[in-house]
């Protein structure tokens, strides 16, 4: 049916998993689906796989019952055209769907209680209104609802039809929705705030009064008259030693599986399992605003198509990337994948007065996608780099929350415009690094540097010492700047020329500290926040560190608890976890559309190698400029 065993679901695969449960277990027009992907095959059967094997497929399916208000999970085997398992998950409420996100809008702006709070703060045309449903954290949803699937939202207002409507907002006013039904619950009316006369949010060239666009700036193109280094074929991608699969799904979006250098592993599989996203506002429009961009919403499902020239730039290979809607009916996004290669200035140099100057350029290999989840956009890059490094980047930018005020503005923001606030937040992201460094048996090591205290071996108070220390349990752990502590996962069986064990080393730049307290929503629902690193043993059931179902969650059912049993990470199928990303105390700047806002972080081959692996790289040839 396809050519390997971890290539992406099919359309045809996405159409038949949803027949099969349809013949087997009745899910009918009142049920969605909420996701379904390939069920990966176990470890042992990637890596022994060879073109012309048998290659079954399955694919796995979560899916909701809307009358009863039940949720399920389904393996489903394509090859044989049966279910495999089906397990009821009472209790759990699946991922949104981008089809409920749509219907909300419809089904309230119709509403006739809706229209009436509408009109009563001056507000009667209704092609100009949006209705934005955000997931509840369970804690948060009011009693008398809590037994159902359901949605808040906000409401904004475009000043024309093309309008930003984020620059906007109707302070006070909010929804609850039954997202089975469709029907509203309830409307929150506590308070209104006048719209600011002076305020202008628009970014559109064509709708900021007086903007003159600049004619200085002359055309910048990329060319490699030669063609490209890289190649890729079905869904493995080789570049100047390195290799890869190209993986893409609902939750998680791009996938790099089986990466490796020469040859030889550097990770298993490698993405991001989640992001939340806590807005540090406690007043009413704020206090619930907690987002799990991956594990509520999904960065497949609202990954968009990318466009040469603006998105990307150069000599450019897409990838086209197939999801299915809440029917399992599937679509495809155009260009949602961009690969490409970048210069990446000088890789090494060295001038010597008899041999004279050596320079060699470095280039680097891009793996992107990008996704927009409502106002927000996230652009992430996966880089590999001539020497064995990896770099992961994200560049957020997109449209802050706002709130308009009276008064004094509230101390938890920053004011953008006139009489507008965007508040504090902070981004969480979460890599799953499955790592396997040359070998499966791996041991993440912590390392740290320390300075002896001055006295005899070290008379002048100047020697530094390399500590190293195996991380032999499962856990979440904490950096430390003072002494520069860090991590690497090494192989336990495979050593360098010199003895040392090979490993890669995680690089962090952009942890940040959750700063909230054990009993808040944050903290009980996804405690990963509270560690920058993860060490557990691999298992193929536990992906998401906030847990699967995190919609409506009031407890983690991720990290925290897989890692209170305690299990060893000494010479075994290790995960490394990081936690990073923005720590957003908003700027004037950042108004009303935000320029990238960057953090990344790098693995970094430390002993992988024997010496220096780009000496084979030769000279640039010259080329012309003006």
């Amino acid at each position: 049916m396809t050519a390997h065993p971890l290539d992406p679901l099919t359309a045809d695969e996405f159409r038949a998993a949803a027949a099969v449960l349809r013949r087997e277990k009745g899910v009918g027009e009142g049920w969605r689906f909420a996701g379904i992907e390939l069920r990966e095959p176990a470890k042992d059967v990637v890596r022994s796989w060879q073109p012309g094997d048998p290659n079954p497929r399955a694919a796995r399916v979560t899916c909701f019952d809307r009358a009863a208000n039940a949720a399920y999970t389904a393996i489903v085997s394509l090859t044989d055209d049966a279910v495999l398992e089906w397990t009821a998950v009472p209790g759990q409420q699946p991922n949104m769907t981008v089809d409920e996100w749509h219907e909300a809008h419809v089904a309230l702006i119709a509403d006739e209680r809706v229209i009436a709070s509408l009109a009563a703060r001056g507000i009667t045309d209704l092609d100009l209104v949006l209705i934005d449903t955000w997931a509840y954290g369970h804690s948060l949803i009011p009693q008398q609802f809590a037994d159902r699937r359901v949605g808040w939202t906000d409401v904004w207002v475009r000043e024309t039809p093309n309008g930003n409507p984020y620059a906007h907002p109707v302070n006070g006013l909010h929804h609850v929705v039954d997202l089975n039904t469709m029907e509203l619950l309830d409307i929150e009316d506590t308070f209104s705030v006048a719209a600011p006369t002076g305020a202008m949010g628009e970014y559109v060239p064509a709708l900021v009064p007086g903007l003159v666009q600049r004619e200085d700036i002359k055309a910048f193109e990329v060319t490699q008259p030669e063609g490209v280094s890289f190649a890729l074929e079905g869904n493995e991608l080789t570049w100047l030693g390195w290799s890869m699969r190209i993986g893409f799904n609902h939750r998680e979006g791009l996938v790099l599986h089986r990466v490796g250098i020469d040859g030889r592993s550097v990770a298993h599989r490698m993405s991001f399992a989640e992001m939340v996203v806590p807005y540090r506002d406690p007043g009413e429009d704020h206090y619930r605003r907690t987002a799990f961009d991956i594990g509520e919403w999904g960065l497949g499902f609202m990954t968009t198509s990318l466009e040469l020239g603006c998105d990307c730039l150069g000599e450019i290979t897409y990838v086209d990337a197939v999801l299915h809607d809440s029917h399992a009916e599937p679509y495809a996004i155009k260009n949602a994948i961009c690969i490409h290669e970048e210069d990446d200035g000088v890789l090494w140099k060295h001038v010597d007065e008899n041999a004279g100057a050596e320079v060699r350029r470095s280039r680097r290999l891009v793996v992107s996608f990008h996704a927009t989840v409502a106002n927000y956009e996230y652009l992430v890059y996966w880089r590999f780099y001539q020497d064995g490094q990896i770099e992961c980047e994200v560049r957020a930018t997109g449209i802050m929350v706002t709130s308009t005020f009276e008064g004094t503005p509230p101390p938890h923001g920053t004011v953008v415009d006139d009489h507008t606030t965007a508040p504090i937040h902070q981004h969480f992201i979460v890599a799953r690094l499955d790592m396997e460094v040359d070998t499966p048996d791996n041991t993440v090591v912590q390392v740290h540097t320390e300075a002896p205290p001055t006295g005899p071996g070290n008379p002048y108070g100047m020697a530094l010492v390399s500590r190293s220390t195996p991380v032999t349990t499962e856990g979440g752990y904490d950096l430390d700047w003072a002494s520069q502590r860090g991590y690497k996962v090494t192989s336990t069986s495979r050593r360098n020329a010199w003895g040392a064990p090979t490993s890669y080393k995680l690089v962090p730049t952009a942890a940040i500290p959750a700063l909230a307290g054990p009993g808040s929503p944050l903290m009980q629902r996804a405690g990963v926040v509270a560690h920058p690193v993860w060490v557990t043993p691999f298992d193929a059931a536990e992906r998401w560190p906030s847990g699967e179902f995190c919609n409506q969650s009031s407890q983690d059912a991720g990290l925290p608890e897989w890692t209170k049993a305690g299990r060893s990470t000494e010479a075994t199928d290790v995960v490394l976890w990081h936690v990073f990303g923005l720590h957003h105390v908003p700027r004037v700047e950042d108004w009303p559309v935000m320029p990238v806002d960057i953090v990344r972080f790098e693995l970094k081959p430390t002993g992988f190698f024997d010496r220096n692996p780009t000496l084979d790289v030769p000279p640039s040839k010259g080329s012309h400029c003006h």
